[in-house]
């Protein structure tokens, strides 16, 4: 499965430190002088680690926190 090259809007100010964390997980990204962070997301699993990645970063505390909760329940049942 092949889902092609995603340019993200991501702050600036948060850019470089998904742009590491992306890296640390191998997965190919590129923040060229545009300003822009470009993912190539190969598999669903990259997609998923993509999203988890940015929404661990950007996302307010109060969300976290419910998507936690889900989580947990999820597994509990």
């Amino acid at each position: 499965m092949f889902f092609d090259e995603q340019i993200l809007d991501i702050p600036r100010s948060d850019r470089w430190q998904i742009y590491h964390r992306l890296q640390e997980l191998m997965i190919t990204c590129s923040c060229p002088a545009d300003g822009s962070l470009r993912v190539q997301v190969n598999t669903l699993q990259e997609a998923m680690l993509v999203h988890s990645t940015v929404m661990q970063l950007l996302s307010p505390r109060h969300e976290l926190v419910a998507w936690l909760e889900v989580c947990w329940n999820r597994s509990c049942e």
